[in-house]
């Protein structure tokens, strides 16, 4: 089963101990319908940890919990609110179906960032490769 909620989003608990409080996700897992939100004032739950080597030390810490994830709802970043999602499916120039997360409030596309980021690195990678071509042509 699919999740609305992804890597990198902001979310807002709605229910539990944490209500009202606000975090990124940092992890997402779809098999248990979980996620684990990074914040200051959040559940953490304290882990024992065994030293793997000679040189690593062992012993508690606190690291974020996991909530599930019906208790979360995304924040708009365009609206600065806590809304459901819809979802849109458009054809790009190649004819390829491209699914995107929208605002139920306002609209606006919730992939926005993490589109332009991949846009980016997909930049950085061709000119990479075309760097690459050009001196192994100049070698030859």
């Amino acid at each position: 089963m699919s999740m609305n909620v992804k890597k990198g989003d902001a979310v807002k608990v709605i229910a539990g101990v944490d209500k009202g409080k606000t975090g990124q996700v940092l992890a997402v897992d779809t098999k248990s319908q979980r996620v684990v939100l990074q914040g200051s004032d959040l559940k953490t739950v304290k882990c024992f940890v065994k030293p793997r080597n000679a040189q690593e030390k062992g012993g508690i810490i606190e690291r974020e919990a996991s909530i599930n994830v019906s208790n979360v709802m995304i924040i708009c970043p365009s609206c600065n609110s806590a809304t459901r999602v819809a979802h849109n499916v458009s054809v790009d120039e190649n004819g390829k179906k491209i699914k995107t997360r929208i605002c139920k409030k306002c609209g606006a596309s919730l992939d926005v960032a993490a589109s332009k980021a991949a846009k980016t690195a997909k930049k950085a990678k061709k000119t990479a490769t075309k760097a690459k071509k050009t001196t192994d042509v100049e070698e030859n």
